[in-house]
């Protein structure tokens, strides 16, 4: 995702962060031609930048692997500036989404729509949006920090 956005919006700079070692040199190798892209380490529940550092932050599908994820949301509030975007998109707490990693016994905590809206919204954010896609095996949210 990262070097698709930095490829089409050049003038933007991005930090992109995982709290897997391994990921992050995968991450820094793929995207080291990418002068606009920093790789860091870092766990989404404790965030390693200072409060309102980013005008936007996405999250790709990881949010479901972070048990502690309302703390994952408050981290994204608090990182964003006043008005900020928070992007993304995530399995939705399916049937086939509970087998498949049950399966692969990665640690997770499916989400609901509902529950996610909420989340973010008692995270302190604004015109939350999240919308079932895929047929429903996925969503897509949007919301925006709280200005005042």
């Amino acid at each position: 995702m990262a070097d698709g956005i930095a490829q089409l919006f050049p003038d933007v700079r991005l930090t992109v962060t995982d709290i897997d070692d391994a990921m992050v040199t995968s991450a820094r190798h793929r995207l080291a031609h990418r002068g606009n892209v920093t790789v860091r380490q870092a766990d989404v529940t404790a965030l390693p930048f200072g409060d309102a550092s980013f005008d936007a932050v996405t999250s790709y599908l990881m949010l479901h692997h972070v048990t502690a994820w309302r703390e994952a949301l408050g981290e994204a509030a608090r990182v964003l500036r006043p008005g900020g975007a928070f992007l993304g998109y995530d399995l939705t707490d399916t049937r086939a989404a509970r087998l498949t990693h049950r399966l692969d016994r990665s640690p997770h905590l499916l989400l609901s729509a509902d529950g996610l809206r909420i989340g973010l919204a008692e995270a302190g954010f604004d015109d939350v949006e999240v919308r079932p896609s895929a047929s429903g095996h996925l969503m897509r949210f949007g919301a925006k920090r709280s200005v005042g």
